[in-house]
């Protein structure tokens, strides 16, 4: 790994104009687990005056002693470099933010503030890179261990957020919660309720987008933190299913969420996986085999839509959740369903969300126990959904309209203009640059002219000629999603 050019060329002028400069926090963690931090911060013992007098192209809009730094860097993540006076902070009154941030003298003073040892490291670029770590973050990183500096209970009195940051790091980075930190969050879980909804939602998504977000929530349930911001989700714990399911809706969800989670599908798949059968407690009706659960698609919908609308999701994403989870139960089997039933389906669930609702399907199959995600139906319906999407071969296609020939060859209606039309669809298909309105209507023109026999005849052929094309069309579609 190589701390990139940028960087150290900041380092270099702050530490020239006889300042402190030190790179630090996550970016540091990052770099020693041999990752590529997403951005790069920098703390130092100059005031943000001075750093404003050495970056004159630098902004500084905050309470926190921050400037940020503007390189002319083309990477994204070194296009702005955030610098930040060495700090000190006072009691949180409200569990959330400082009472007061104030300027601290030395590095040792600002490192004690962060909050988990694998992110209280700093690198100094003295000479040669050297690692300043003073609670022992490194052998944290080696065993793999979450652990707070100092007294967890203090950290996560400062700031109740930091006990799901804890859940985060483990389930992003595969680490375990030291005990004492795991414990900690148990008795303080209650602190989560001062936290804003945007600022927990913010890190329920850093869950869900990991590569083992199964294990995070998981963990959220077992340090009683997932009952502070999603209570509906824990009704699912033991609660049994049918014939149909092998697993229970909890271990269930879990292992929907794990598979959309290892195909990589987006955020608002995963959270449509995890919350699809999350009203199956509350229609539940019966135990063993044969119970059933009656509208629990209809239901959890509604609940699905009340959870997002509390965490304060967008509008735009709340929609398509919910019609994912109110979606996901539709029934096809091929030969049985037919094309207006599916048209139906698209329509109600939206042609936009069609494929994240296969992939929602996909995530529930595997999270029933089913050896195949995409068994030969689901491809089936693909191809039927892509079918009845493509735009019909038909003389609606025509920049010209049988009111408009009639127009343009004064004559009356009768099956001369549907054989013109006709006649006319199959040249479009051979060359589809001739459908312009000027281009069609010279060949009516002389169509118009032709007898009524050689009409026909042409018609005729014209129409043998879209049917090969519109069976060579279906061909394509079914060897698309392997179907017959």
């Amino acid at each position: 790994m190589i701390i990139p050019k940028e960087v150290r060329d900041i380092i270099g002028k702050i530490k020239e104009a006889g300042f402190e400069a030190y790179i630090v926090g996550g970016c540091v963690r990052d770099f020693l687990l041999k990752k590529t931090p997403k951005d790069w911060d920098v703390t130092t013992s100059a005031k943000p005056e001075e750093i404003q007098k050495i970056f004159p192209d630098s902004f500084y809009e905050n309470k926190f002693l921050t400037v940020t730094a503007r390189t002319k860097s083309k990477k994204e993540e070194l296009k702005e470099i955030e610098i930040t006076t060495f700090r000190v902070e006072t009691a949180y009154s409200d569990k959330r933010h400082p009472d007061q941030v104030s300027f601290a003298n030395t590095l040792p003073e600002d490192l004690a503030r962060r909050d988990f040892t694998i992110n209280a490291m700093a690198l100094d670029l003295d000479k040669k890179t050297k690692v300043v770590d003073l609670y022992e973050g490194q052998t944290d990183l080696k065993n793999k261990i979450i652990r707070t500096v100092g007294h967890p209970k203090d950290r996560f009195s400062e700031d109740a957020l930091r006990m799901i940051r804890a859940v985060r790091f483990a389930a992003v980075l595969g680490f375990k919660i030291e005990d004492s930190t795991l414990s900690a969050i148990k008795s303080n879980a209650e602190l989560l309720k001062a936290i804003s909804e945007e600022r927990i939602r913010d890190e329920f998504l850093k869950i869900i987008m990991s590569d083992q977000p199964e294990k995070g929530i998981e963990l959220l349930k077992e340090s009683g933190l997932l009952l502070m911001f999603l209570p509906e989700l824990l009704e699912n714990c033991g609660v049994s299913q049918n014939k149909h399911h092998i697993y229970n809706c909890w271990d269930h969800a879990l292992l929907s969420l794990k598979f959309a989670a290892k195909k990589n599908f987006n955020q608002n798949v995963r959270l449509a996986a995890l919350l699809h059968d999350i009203a199956k407690p509350r229609a539940k009706k019966g135990e063993g085999e044969e119970a059933t659960f009656y509208n629990h698609e209809v239901i959890g919908g509604r609940m699905t839509q009340g959870i997002l609308e509390r965490l304060k999701f967008s509008k735009k994403d709340i929609e398509k959740v919910v019609k994912l989870v109110r979606y996901h139960l539709f029934y096809y089997n091929a030969g049985e369903v037919t094309d207006s039933s599916v048209r139906r389906l698209v329509r109600n669930a939206g042609p936009e969300n069609m494929e994240e609702l296969l992939q929602v399907r996909m995530a529930d199959r595997i999270g029933s126990g089913v050896p195949k995600a995409e068994p030969y139906k689901l491809r089936h319906l693909k191809y039927v959904v892509d079918k009845v999407a493509q735009d019909p071969i038909s003389a609606k296609m025509l920049k010209v309209s049988g009111n408009d020939l009639m127009y343009l060859l004064k004559i009356q209606p009768g099956p001369k203009i549907g054989e013109i039309l006709d006649i006319l669809l199959g040249i479009v298909l051979q060359d589809p640059g001739k459908n312009t309105r000027g281009v069609l209507e010279k060949e009516a023109e002389r169509l118009g002219k032709m007898s009524d026999s050689e009409l026909k005849n042409l018609a005729g052929a014209a129409k043998r000629e879209r049917e090969k094309t519109e069976v060579k069309r279906d061909e394509m579609t079914k060897q698309k999603y392997w179907v017959t």
